[in-house]
């Protein structure tokens, strides 16, 4: 045999990245064909899926300018029409413009404040459940302080002291909702290093960072990512109750915001319910898009969960 055919890498298999990719790939097949089987979780991506096009393509399909109130083109608190399907706000603009284009932001404080928040959460977990001892109850008597708090009490107090912008919400948000996350991502971590490969590791030389990185975090990784798609429609209501209390962003639209707007102008009292319904029936919609999605993803990473269903 040659020293060629001797050589890693030029024999007749594939590589270790081609390995690599190759099971990735079988594994994206599986949990897709495992997810096809929740048919709420295909109706939450489907309607997921919708809201991500009216948000993509607001500026075609909303065009621009929709937040100015100097050219609004109709009258104040019109009623719905052919000219305004949904009709107009307390300043004479289209609503189902401002009901596209508040999607936009929605959506990306509620992915931002989820990511946040399980980011916090997951590194808080893992470090506490592998440190163990004085830091781990020390971290961990803060969580269960963050947990006994409510958890909008907190956001709106970091917001009052905040400027208002939309990176205050985020902040507001995925810093005060980190605690499940971090219980969560402690207890699945403790349960993965019980087993007898962390202790092969250990003596092998492998240090806490590369224990924490190459063996416990692949296996949290499931776990993380249920609990991101999870948190995001409560992200998304979390946004919404602070724009409607004021403390949003001004200068941008977003659901949240037009409901604050409805009731300064007295929408409620005056019978406007297209005001009204509109963007409170696409904020319930889209948190439950993502809760029906959620489960279904935690059903499948999680069989165990599954099965008990």
């Amino acid at each position: 045999m040659s020293a060629e055919a001797l050589a890693p890498g030029t024999g007749p298999g594939p590589g270790p990245r081609a390995l690599a990719r190759q099971r990735r790939r079988r594994s994206a097949a599986r949990f897709w064909q495992q997810y096809r089987t929740h048919r709420a979780g295909l109706v939450g991506l489907a309607a997921l899926v919708l809201f991500a096009l009216l948000a993509l393509t607001a500026p075609l399909t909303a065009g621009s300018g929709v937040s100015g109130v100097t050219d609004a083109p109709g009258a104040p608190l019109e009623a719905p029409s052919g000219h305004f399907p949904l009709g107009t706000d307390r300043f004479g603009r289209d609503l189902l413009g401002l009901l596209v284009w508040g999607s936009r932001v929605s959506l990306l404080v509620g992915l931002l404040a989820a990511v946040l928040s399980v980011a916090i959460g997951a590194v808080v977990g893992i470090t506490a459940g592998h440190f163990k001892g004085t830091y781990a109850t020390v971290v961990m008597r803060v969580t269960d302080w963050f947990l006994v708090m409510p958890t909008l009490v907190l956001a709106i107090a970091l917001a009052t002291v905040m400027s208002r912008s939309l990176g205050t919400v985020v902040l507001a948000i995925g810093v005060t909702s980190w605690p499940t996350t971090a219980r969560l991502v402690r207890a699945q971590t403790l349960a993965v290093e019980s087993r007898p490969y962390i202790e092969r590791a250990t003596a092998l030389g492998g240090g806490h960072w590369h224990v924490m990185t190459r063996h416990v975090l692949p296996n949290v990784m499931p776990l993380v990512l249920a609990q991101t798609t999870l948190m995001v429609s409560s992200s998304i209501l979390s946004e919404a109750t602070l724009a409607f209390l004021g403390l949003g962003d001004p200068t941008v639209v977003s659901w949240g915001g037009l409901l604050q707007d409805a009731r300064e102008a007295g929408a409620v009292s005056a019978g406007d319910w297209w005001y009204l319904l509109p963007p409170g029936i696409a904020i319930a919609l889209v948190a439950l898009a993502f809760t029906l999605c959620g489960r279904a993803v935690e059903s499948v990473l999680n069989p165990r969960l599954g099965a008990n269903r």
